[in-house]
């Protein structure tokens, strides 16, 4: 791309998302507990840092097997799980979601998207 088309548009906004990873479900030492993740964020290290993240939308974005129609009547693979930050859990940045359908086990070790909205600044 020249430096003449970059100044043609507007310039592409950034990532509206920071990146996490599902690392299990809550747990107790014998039970564990499907319907909250703990995720835990890139670049959070500390329970202040987390807490700002309370309230925001958390999705695991996958490519299911077969195309269904979504929104707008064309058909695709990719589909969404949302949730939300409930809390966090311990001193080193992970946080808990719950979501509107609870994660799949195969979904452990990927990529979340912690979305930066609703945003109270």
């Amino acid at each position: 791309m020249t430096e003449v088309e970059r100044k043609a548009g507007p310039k592409p906004a950034g990532r509206l998302y920071v990146k996490g990873i599902f690392t299990g479900f809550k747990r107790g030492h014998r039970n564990q507990h499907e319907n909250t993740a703990l995720i835990k964020l890139e670049g959070v290290y500390s329970q202040d840092d987390a807490n700002w993240y309370l309230g925001k939308r958390a999705v695991y974005v996958y490519k299911g097997h077969n195309k269904i129609a979504r929104h707008g009547g064309e058909k695709t693979r990719v589909r969404a799980l949302w949730g939300r930050i409930t809390r966090i859990h311990g001193n080193s940045g992970v946080v808990r979601a719950k979501f509107h359908h609870n994660l799949p086990p195969s979904a452990m070790g990927k990529r979340i998207r912690i979305m930066l909205y609703p945003s109270n600044i």
